[in-house]
């Protein structure tokens, strides 16, 4: 499944900078920006990428990437990591995806794995729509998360936004029967614009009783960021429908 002698897996000629695979879509819902990489998270990268790794050039297979059959979660954006590597912990029983397109928080999750010996997550360095579109075989996820993507607040911006709708119906072609899709944000606009795209997908329903919003279930873990912003009042929404 890995290109070895090639950074992340991915031929050089895809790698923009050695930071970021390149995104031939004219807009983005991400910035390419660099971070600093620690000596750590540099290492991490080098020795246990071919262990947590996945190919862009071979279409995803849950049995080959962990060597087992059970439901598969995808978290896109997963940041440094740190909700994936617990939801993995605390749900060994699932095997995790997870889509980063950030070096430094690849290589922090990578060290996470490992320090906690956890083997039910893989990861892709690479553009979410695109792994999706091309590797991820259709009603095949039991469930996709999207935690605190880039709100692009300004509108001028909003065409940037992630969650419109092909997207979704992207992430409702991806999904099982009964398989869920999760966002949460702490932007009320852009909550209140993924709420309405969610309703007008035909193939995904609404978890909420009330037709809204719905509370964070136990499995999402509360960020530090998350926690700091109630701190100060701020809210924080959740959606969750299903496939039908």
């Amino acid at each position: 499944m890995i290109h070895k002698n090639e950074p992340f897996g991915i031929p050089k000629e895809t790698i923009a900078g050695d930071t970021a695979p390149l995104n031939r879509r004219s807009i983005r819902s991400y910035s390419l920006r660099q971070g600093r990489l620690t000596s750590a998270q540099s290492k991490a990268l080098e020795t246990l990428w071919p262990e947590f790794g996945l190919d862009l050039s071979q279409p995803f297979n849950a049995l080959d990437a962990f060597g087992r059959e059970a439901p598969v979660v995808a978290e896109i954006g997963f940041g440094n990591g740190d909700a994936l590597a617990q939801m993995a912990s605390s749900a060994p029983d699932r095997n995790f995806l997870g889509i980063e397109v950030h070096r430094p928080g690849i290589g922090h999750l990578l060290l996470q794995l490992k320090a906690h010996n956890l083997n039910n997550v893989r990861i892709y360095w690479a553009d979410a729509t695109e792994v999706l579109a091309q590797n991820v075989a259709d009603s095949s996820l039991a469930g996709i998360c999207l935690f605190f993507p880039d709100p692009w607040p300004k509108k001028r911006h909003h065409k940037r936004r992630l969650v419109n709708p092909d997207f979704i119906e992207l992430v409702a072609r991806k999904l099982k029967s009964g398989g869920f899709f999760h966002a949460a944000t702490d932007w009320e606009d852009y909550a209140q614009s993924m709420l309405n795209i969610l309703q007008h997908c035909p193939e995904l329903e609404n978890k909420s009783k009330e037709n809204a919003y719905a509370p964070r279930p136990s499995y999402r873990p509360l960020t530090k960021f998350e926690s700091r912003g109630q701190r100060l009042g701020h809210g924080v929404w959740d959606l969750i429908f299903n496939r039908r």
